[in-house]
């Protein structure tokens, strides 16, 4: 029996499904998002896709999954009501936080509300020491009238954090076992379950989170569960994490904190595959969807894990000075800068005349204009085809009507406040997204010391293909990427990731006082434990298991780490000393110096233990099995007041060869549409991905 892969990734506008056979054979279906329950799109999608390609049910042998349901129940305030129990003196801490302002002179600037109200954090008398000692047992008595509280309330969900809990968890684990049984119907979050490690604040703000998401989460999955059965699906579900690997779902409805960042990991981690099946180490991706843009650095074929993060703050700078806005994760991530800028992005004018594009979006309902489903604001998609670059009757294959006049209509409307021409607003937004997407771009290169002009701009997402030659061209790039079905990527690259458990320990200590027996007593049982969870689902060759060790470190003093990897268990002290340099190294890198003086510090340990397919997770060639191609023809594309209106060869991705083409060009496909700019040239490569290059001696667009 065939065996095909299923990868289905959630959008602001679209729900993206991907069917991948044995050959390299690619199947794919867009679909409108439906936020009131984001399963249905899901199954439709599945249901459509399955009808089109006689692909039985039966044939799927896995299922991977990329979602923003943690993200927008966190965004959109929607999780339920949670509280929050921690050692006597410490009910405040999540108001108290950290001092961090992600806008210096903004006085308007306001901390997002804490997600526990105050009367829903409890106090108990417990007490372990900073050595891990027990100074003061659980008294079980308290917990009892918390318990009897807590169910007057109705609360669902229970957040427990005690002081120092990461060096000994006993006080932390009998409080909720006994909580449990008081409650047995309320989802209960420990925080050394989810994250054992030195830090009170962001201890707390995680297993916080961990808990106001979690029965929203696992109804979701459940649901989801239930639609995959009436269609025949019986394999296991798989969840894209934001470290890039992929987790069964029961393991990420218990921790759904781990999943935040879950679909645009999976965009990165499918360009960083593509990558190294194409030779090309250093990439940078730009992710451009219906609601926001994504951008990630691939450097010698690794993208940079982050030990915490921000959620429910807005957009992403791209730097992490810039911290504050949002709630503290302090969960692995993928280093992911964002920004409120997608094809859905709501054009307007600004009080001084100008115009202002996002963050806000039309999303999936009602949409932009275009697509006359009731949205009366411009949009970035509006103005790019008032531009001539979209198809001006229909996208997605025809599955999505386009009304040009709608598009004209609107922004028409937001000319006339402007005092502009239609065609000069319309590029003016196109120009002002490009310049709000720069921003995360600059933020994840030039701000961090990388050159980006030295890098392959890999585009992905529906509009990637749109906007990427004047983002490479802006910042001295000479080559694109546009991979096969660019517009569903983040759907594909779930499927090229590796099944992932991360194991944490906290290792406060400094390294010249450390010994080897020491760091490895920690490190072999979390190697242990990892082998183990990989043997249980299926994984039991050893050649088909991979271990990573990891070291949160810093200098003594310094409050933020960096990870370090770790190549091997240290076995000698001059191994162990060898940490010291490479986090030297890395922190030369991060922040552009380095201490010869300062002493270094063991924060945490991690070890990430990997399961690896028989396959090759990225196919050796890949094309799609059926396709709707572009009818070749022109049309008259707007390119600024240096080239005007060009009337404008469209063609589909089969039309190209591995000769150079000089564009001005438009490449149609089913999911997005490359626009290239003139003076630059496409081509086709081998493994089917538009290739863009930039022509010597052109001016670049300032």
């Amino acid at each position: 029996m065939a065996e095909h892969r299923l990868g289905v990734d959630i959008g602001g506008t679209f729900t993206d499904v991907v069917l991948l056979g044995p050959d390299g054979a690619l199947w794919s279906k867009k679909v409108l998002s439906t936020p009131d329950d984001y399963s249905r799109a899901i199954e439709d999608g599945i249901r459509a896709l399955l009808d089109e390609t006689g692909v039985l049910a039966d044939e799927i042998a896995e299922f991977a999954h990329g979602t923003t349901i943690a993200t927008n129940a966190i965004i959109e305030r929607q999780g339920v009501r949670v509280a929050l129990i921690t050692t006597r003196g410490f009910r405040d801490v999540l108001e108290l936080g950290r001092y961090r302002a992600p806008r210096l002179y903004d006085l308007h600037f306001r901390k997002p509300e804490v997600l526990v109200e105050r009367r829903l954090r409890f106090e108990v008398p417990e007490r372990t020491d900073a050595k891990g000692e027990i100074v003061e047992a659980v008294d079980l008595e308290a917990l009892e009238g918390i318990a009897e509280y807590l169910r007057a309330e109705g609360i669902t969900a229970l957040a427990v954090c005690f002081i120092n809990a990461y060096v000994n968890p006993h006080n932390e684990a009998v409080a909720a076992e006994h909580l449990q049984r008081l409650l047995p119907d309320v989802s209960i979050s420990t925080s050394t379950q989810l994250l054992p490690q030195i830090q009170e604040y962001e201890r707390t703000s995680t297993t916080v989170i961990n808990a106001y998401i979690r029965p929203v989460v696992e109804g979701y999955l459940s649901a989801l569960g239930k639609r995959m059965t009436k269609l025949g699906i019986g394999v296991p579900l798989l969840i894209m994490q934001s470290s890039g690997g992929v987790l069964p779902a029961p393991l990420v409805g218990a921790n759904p904190v781990y999943i935040i960042e879950s679909g645009p990991a999976a965009g990165v981690v499918g360009c960083q595959r593509l990558g190294r099946r194409l030779g090309v180490g250093d990439l940078m991706v730009l992710d451009m969807g219906g609601t926001t843009a994504k951008a990630a650095i691939i450097e010698d074929g690794r993208f940079t894990i982050l030990p915490e993060g921000e959620v429910g703050g807005g957009v992403v700078l791209g730097t992490r000075l810039v911290q504050g806005a949002g709630y503290a994760v302090q969960v692995p991530t993928i280093d992911i800068a964002e920004v409120g800028a997608g094809g859905g992005s709501i054009a307007s004018a600004d009080v001084a005349g100008g115009i202002q594009v996002g963050p806000r979006s039309a999303g999936a309902m009602p949409g932009p204009a275009c697509y006359d489903r009731g949205g009366d604001k411009p949009t970035v998609t509006d103005a790019n085809l008032v531009l001539g670059y979209l198809n001006p009757t229909q996208l997605v294959g025809g599955d999505l009507p386009i009304r040009l006049e709608r598009a004209t209509e609107v922004l028409t409307s937001l000319a006339r406040n402007l005092d502009q021409d239609v065609v000069d607003t319309a590029f003016g937004i196109h120009r002002l997204v490009n310049a709000n997407m720069m921003r995360a771009m600059r933020g994840i290169s030039i701000e961090r010391g990388c050159d980006p002009s030295r890098l392959t701009l890999v585009a992905i997402g529906g509009n990637g293909g749109v906007h990427a030659a004047g983002m490479a061209q802006a910042f001295s790039m000479t080559r694109v990427i546009v991979p096969p079905v660019a517009g569903l990527f983040s759907a594909l690259g779930l499927l090229f990731s590796d099944v992932e458990h991360q194991l944490i320990r906290a290792f406060y200590r400094r390294l010249d006082e450390t010994e080897s027996e020491t760091l490895n007593g920690v490190l072999e049982p979390m190697i242990d434990e990892a082998q183990r969870l990989l043997a249980s689902e299926g994984f039991v060759e050893p050649a088909s298991r991979e271990i990573e060790i990891v070291a949160d470190m810093k200098y003594f003093g310094q409050g933020s780490t960096l990870s370090v990897p770790v190549p091997r268990l240290p076995r000698t002290q001059a191994e162990l000393g060898a940490l010291a340099a490479a986090f030297d190294d890395i922190y030369e890198q991060t922040f552009g110096h380095r201490s010869d003086t300062e002493p270094h510090h063991f924060v945490t340990l991690k070890v990430v233990g990997r399961g690896l397919a028989r396959a090759p997770r990225v196919p050796d060639r890949m094309s799609r099995a059926s396709e709707v191609f572009a009818e070749r023809g022109e049309r008259d594309a707007y390119f600024g007041s240096d080239h005007g209106w060009r009337t404008t060869p469209v063609m589909a991705r089969r039309d190209l060869t591995g000769e150079l083409l000089a564009g001005p060009l438009i490449i149609e496909e089913y999911d997005t549409t490359t626009v290239v700019l003139p003076g630059w040239n496409a081509r086709r490569d081998d493994w089917n991905n538009i290739v863009l290059e930039r022509a010597e001696g052109l001016r670049e667009d300032p």
